[in-house]
């Protein structure tokens, strides 16, 4: 039998596996249900105090057990793999994540699938109580304050040199993020780090020529 026989022996056989047992199949799609219902409850506690998405959160309980699945078949026939690498190599994700935190969570949700796949069971043990721990422990550390938007309307008579000077006050370094010319007058956008908010409002009320003054919080992407 020539080396060339022999490679196609192997290829024919290796496409005809089926080495996993309906058994482990079920003891890992098991231990994967586990594992999405304790990523639904991390994901639950570390979201409630801000915008908690329910279908998110069903989402990345689904997707252990879906990327979980692939990986057994992958492992279990030569030719699914090749249909899977083909299949998923023109899968394209259009949805934007907006919160950090998510990608965080989808990552975790599909590598656990991924490690389970493998039916190497310890290591995503070891790397759920390792997420979950430094999830919440960073979570305790104060981050600092948040900067606010100060968005003021002022008429044509009105100066900037006035208005900051008003800002400066109360603001050690305002940042003018924007200036806009109307036939009204001016309105900017001033960036503020400051724990005298209400100060800050009353100060450039009063300016002159001032015709409304807002402050609008922002986490640096979106305003609220």
């Amino acid at each position: 039998m020539s080396v060339k026989d022999v490679i196609k022996n192997s290829v024919v056989k290796s496409m005809q596996n089926d080495s996993l047992s309906m058994t482990t199949v079920c003891i890992t799609i098991g231990i994967c249900i586990l594992f999405a219902i304790y990523i639904f409850g991390v994901y639950y506690l570390a979201q409630k105090k801000k915008i908690y998405s329910k279908d998110m959160n069903i989402v990345l309980a689904i997707l252990p057990v879906l990327t979980a699945g692939i990986i057994l078949a992958m492992q279990s026939n030569l030719i699914i793999s090749l249909g899977m690498v083909g299949a998923l190599s023109i899968v394209r994700f259009r949805t934007a994540v907006k919160e950090p935190k998510d990608l965080l969570f989808l990552f975790w949700s599909i590598s656990t699938g991924i490690i389970l796949g493998a039916m190497n069971y310890q290591l995503a043990f070891v790397i759920a109580l390792a997420v979950t721990l430094l999830l919440f422990l960073l979570e305790l550390i104060p981050g600092g304050r948040a900067a606010v938007l100060l968005i003021a309307n002022m008429d044509k008579q009105g100066k900037e040199d006035e208005l900051i000077a008003e800002v400066k006050k109360y603001v050690k370094y305002p940042v003018v993020k924007s200036r806009n010319r109307t036939e009204e007058g001016t309105d900017y956008i001033i960036e503020c780090k400051t724990v005298k908010e209400k100060e800050l409002l009353e100060g450039t009320s009063a300016v002159e020529h001032i015709i409304n003054v807002s402050l609008v919080a922002h986490d640096g992407e979106a305003i609220y």
